[in-house]
């Protein structure tokens, strides 16, 4: 069949559901390879959309951009306006007679609204796959009876679902292998930071979420001090994605009283980590863009003590970077929890930002960075959804 064709003719109803801004950036791009893809007929996007998905034209039942809530409590007590949202996009899809439900991500929402909308009639596409390999694998049976066709993001992940019996399962490539680059050359950027060339740049990347920043950035900040005192031609610095949240790092810099200056990146991450010799960085999607750049890293998480009293029975991967789990192995240290100590953070950066280790962790993270697959994942993604409603998969 010519990729550039289809068959499909009508008006096509497809609910979109995502939510966090990860996911609305996903859904967003998989919108556009989705009219790209399609050269006949029409689409109507609605459902939970933010401001990505809102530019490309998704009609916005219920907005999602407060969505990304973390922690058990946090979402305990956001259970009846989830409730609320569900039902809503639930009835919007059946009044609409949605010939596909596309839900991107989000899984503690998502996997219960698939299971309402399948049993409405309504087909269910999943794009980016839950993570049930790492925790909850109970999962499994939903994904089975509820999800029609399920599309993965992470290259081991196909397999896993084949056997467990998920059949209509593909990998459609990552989002990150195409999109994460440096802009600036490493010299010139850290010219740009006043970096010496004797110097030593180590970047921190405390995460975006308040509570992130709150618990790991001021180990981090002790981490650089002990690494300081041990080589005094240490230099750090500190990446902000988001502007708002400059306020609440210069604090934690100002009260750990540091005896040099943190510069704060703004919404330069990739280039700053393409300038450093090591980076500290916090679990999640960041530890991907990381070992995709190439830079040396320590993978750092922490949360309260509740929060990883409930949640740690439920994981079951043996990693829990996503560079790592890639990898298959522990390429990069992980401190997690009790193990995230200034003493051990200083000591594991000095390691890597060794020219012996740094040069074997470039090597690697390049190993990672090719599983990830070098084509257009929203275009891959967007022509198995056609194929889907084309042949009608069951």
């Amino acid at each position: 069949m010519d990729s550039n064709s289809s068959k499909i003719d009508k008006t096509m109803n497809i609910l979109l559901v995502a939510g966090e801004d990860s996911g609305d950036r996903h859904a967003a791009g998989l919108v556009r390879a989705l009219r790209r893809d399609f050269s006949a007929g029409e689409m109507v996007f609605f459902g939970a959309a933010g401001a990505n998905m809102r530019a490309e034209g998704v009609e916005t039942i219920v907005e999602s951009d407060d969505f990304g809530i973390v922690g058990v409590p946090e979402v305990l007590k956001a259970v009846p306006m989830f409730w609320r949202v569900m039902r809503r996009l639930e009835e919007e899809a059946v009044d609409r007679k949605a010939d596909v439900a596309v839900l991107v991500d989000f899984p503690e929402f998502n996997l219960k609204l698939a299971k309402r909308l399948r049993k409405r009639g309504i087909r269910v596409v999943y794009y980016i796959s839950p993570q049930i390999w790492a925790w909850r694998g109970y999962r499994i049976r939903g994904i089975r009876k509820y999800v029609d066709l399920l599309l993965t993001i992470l290259p081991f992940e196909k397999q896993w679902y084949l056997e467990r019996g998920v059949s209509h399962v593909e990998f459609a490539g990552n989002p990150l292998a195409g999109t994460v680059a440096h802009s600036v050359d490493r010299k010139d950027f850290r010219e740009e930071l006043g970096i010496e060339d004797k110097q030593k740049l180590v970047a921190l990347l405390p995460g975006s979420r308040s509570k992130e920043i709150q618990r790991i950035f001021p180990v981090m900040l002790e981490a650089a001090k002990l690494l300081y005192e041990k080589d005094g031609n240490f230099a750090f610095a500190a990446a902000l994605a988001k502007s708002r949240a400059s306020d609440e790092l210069l604090r934690h810099v100002n009260s750990a009283n540091v005896p040099f200056e943190v510069l704060i990146v703004r919404d330069d991450t990739y280039n700053l980590l393409n300038a450093a010799d090591a980076a500290a960085v916090t679990s999640g999607t960041a530890t991907l863009e990381t070992a995709i750049i190439g830079t040396p890293q320590v993978i750092v998480y922490k949360t309260s003590s509740l929060n990883y009293r409930l949640l740690m029975p439920l994981i079951s991967a043996e990693h829990v970077g996503l560079a790592n789990l890639i990898a298959g192995r522990g390429v990069f240290k992980e401190l997690i929890q009790h193990d995230l100590t200034p003493s051990n953070l200083a000591s594991e950066l000095l390691r890597i930002s060794s020219a012996e280790f740094s040069e074997k962790l470039r090597r690697e993270a390049e190993s990672i960075r090719n599983a990830l697959g070098a084509e257009d994942c929203y275009l891959n993604a967007a022509r198995e959804i056609r194929r889907f409603l084309e042949t009608g998969i069951d």
